[in-house]
């Protein structure tokens, strides 16, 4: 089985109490119907920090990355199929799965520290 990253963009989740806690019972009750193949639930991120070669500043990205989850399936297209019905989806958000590269890193030319 591989494991895909699986991130959350969106300008805007609900930040009002009520809205907040529907959508958490939203992403419990798909995890629970995800089962194993969520191998992480993962995380929303609270804040960021962007570096580039124009320096550093607090603030996102466009669009912003809200969230990770860690799906396990045996390819891209079983992957999609467990994402499909998550209830972000429906909030607006797009999903972006992404499949890490993994082994040896030397193998590649990058030099592990």
């Amino acid at each position: 089985m591989a494991r895909f990253l699986v991130t959350y963009h969106t300008a805007g989740m609900p930040q009002d109490p009520e809205s907040v806690a529907t959508a958490r019972k939203a992403f419990v009750e798909w995890a629970v119907k995800a089962g194993p193949a969520l191998a992480d639930p993962g995380a929303p991120v609270r804040s960021t920090l962007v570096i580039s070669g124009n320096g550093s500043h607090d603030g996102w990205t466009a669009p912003p990355f809200l969230g990770w989850s860690v799906i396990e399936a045996r390819d891209w297209n079983e992957a999609a199929r467990v994402v499909s019905d998550h209830p972000f989806i429906l909030m607006g958000c797009v999903l972006q799965i992404s499949e890490p590269i993994t082994g040896d890193l030397n193998a590649l030319g990058t030099a592990a520290t």
